[in-house]
């Protein structure tokens, strides 16, 4: 039997190997010469069971973790109790969601319902518009056990028509950012910072970052350089910008505005800071509807982006249902959700590398298009390494419904080449390890079947069907024996 890379006997092979070797298992040949055998650890992405936290129809859902109590916080118009403004507080256990009681906390006609957590005072902030009264207000809300109770709410706008409120926490100055466009101000674009003190919020004055009539305001904060950062597009030419803010005691300044080369942009969009690369990406149906999302670098007061990438090439949904997102700590993943124009609610996860940005294939969530009514929410939650998805069913008569997201974990040394065969015996690390290679046949196995095919799957065991990546093992026998692949 010969050194790695001649041919001996039957065309076996001889490697050092690196790590124990099992006998009868799958080897991978490393980039140094060196043989390992074939693992792979993580789960793969899975979708829990639909829970339902509001029986009636359920509009301008928002979303927050509270990382106090480890639990999810869904606000949402409750059009089955008079369009009241509501809270519900949900606990995630393995793959399932389940909801305390509903709390009411606007018992009016509220839109543009959102919240932000608070982890100063460990509060839940919920912001809000009243129809009946045309007046925007902010409430905080405690959670306890499974439910939440709110105390007196602050209004920051006496407006009438304010739509499409975006909030986020500055944890640097421990504030409350709200995002909004003004009517009052030719819808410029608008901020206000909030200051929670017992269960109570209080605003300072309003600060402008665009001096234009804006559509659908995000935001989120870059715990990096302790700025705040907003997202929106303009109404007069469909491009999507992005402006730092700056917080300063109860007021917020800002840098000029930067485009994010997203342009043709037709709703809402998602902006979502990785605290791994210290990078926003910013999310968006843009250009033949296509979901499209870019990675922005905080500099100062300004931002930069790389190219904008396509993250789903076919058309979604736009308006108030465009893409949320939100950022997975645990596997370095930014998640955007979307509703499929013709598929439906699906979740894309991508990492950041550099100002460019790569996404997975989705995960769907629901099975029906224009299944998910009106807004929805997306939130990481830190204890359970879960992602939680709610929104209105419809296919449910508009239900507020909730999925548990698993995302993929999976990690694998193999690739789609570096397979080279089985390993014949057990060797110890450094030992001279024999290999059954191409054409061999190796007779260490158990269980198989006669004439069938096998592939060598991501965790380094043998399956009928093609992993990703496609490996093929060889062609069996008998129960014991299998033809390597040639």
């Amino acid at each position: 039997m010969k050194s790695f890379g001649n041919i001996a006997k039957d065309g076996q092979v001889r490697a050092v190997a690196s790590g124990t070797l099992t006998d009868g298992k799958p080897v991978i040949i490393n980039a140094n010469g060196t043989v390992s055998t074939a693992t792979g650890s993580g789960s793969p992405a899975a979708v829990g069971a639909k829970s339902v936290f509001e029986t009636g129809n359920t509009e301008w859902l928002g979303a927050t973790f509270d990382s106090n109590s480890n639990k999810v916080v869904f606000v949402y118009k409750d059009d089955a109790n008079n369009d009241y403004g509501t809270a519900v507080v949900g606990t995630v256990s393995g793959t399932s969601i389940t909801f305390g009681t509903p709390v009411v906390y606007a018992s009016i006609n509220t839109d543009s319902s959102t919240a932000t957590f608070d982890s100063n005072s460990n509060k839940v902030v919920v912001s809000y518009y009243k129809n009946n009264v045309d007046d925007s207000y902010s409430i905080v809300g405690t959670v306890s056990g499974t439910s939440i109770s709110f105390g007196s709410e602050d209004r920051w706008s006496s407006v009438a028509g304010v739509d499409n409120i975006a909030t986020t926490f500055d944890s640097s100055n421990n504030k409350v950012i709200v995002v909004f466009a003004d009517p009052g101000n030719s819808e410029y674009g608008t901020a206000i910072v909030g200051t929670v003190s017992g269960t109570s919020i209080t605003f300072g004055s309003e600060g402008v970052f665009q001096t234009a009539n804006i559509k659908y305001p995000s935001c989120t904060f870059d715990t990096n350089s302790n700025k705040v950062i907003i997202s929106y597009y303009l109404n007069s030419n469909s491009v999507q910008y992005a402006v730092v803010g700056t917080v300063s005691g109860t007021s917020i300044s800002f840098g000029s505005p930067s485009a994010t080369g997203i342009t043709s942009v037709e709703g809402a969009s998602a902006t979502v800071y990785d605290s791994n690369s210290n990078k926003t990406v910013i999310a968006a149906k843009s250009a033949s509807s296509y979901g499209r999302a870019v990675v922005g670098t905080v500099s100062g007061t300004s931002i930069s982006f790389g190219t904008p990438v396509v993250f789903v090439n076919s058309a979604i949904e736009g308006g108030r249902k465009g893409p949320h997102g939100a950022f997975n700590s645990d596997l370095n993943q930014v998640a955007i959700f979307v509703d499929g124009d013709g598929f439906g609610g699906t979740v894309y996860t991508g990492t950041v590398s550099g100002t460019s940005i790569s996404f997975d294939s989705g995960l769907a969530i629901t099975s029906g298009a224009h299944d998910i009514n009106d807004i929805a929410g997306i939130v990481y939650d830190t204890a359970s390494d879960k992602l939680v998805v709610g929104y209105g069913d419809q296919l449910n008569s508009y239900r507020g419904t909730a999925n548990v997201v698993t995302p993929d974990s999976l990690s694998t040394n193999i690739t789609s080449e570096n397979f080279i065969g089985f390993s014949d015996g057990a060797f110890a690390t450094t030992q001279s390890a024999s290999i059954n290679t191409a054409n061999t046949i190796d007779r260490n196995q158990s269980g198989l079947t006669a004439g069938q095919t096998y592939f060598v799957q991501t965790d380094g065991t043998l399956g009928l069907t093609a992993d990703d990546p496609s490996v093929t093992a060889g062609t069996a026998i008998s129960a014991t024996e299998l033809i390597v692949k040639g």
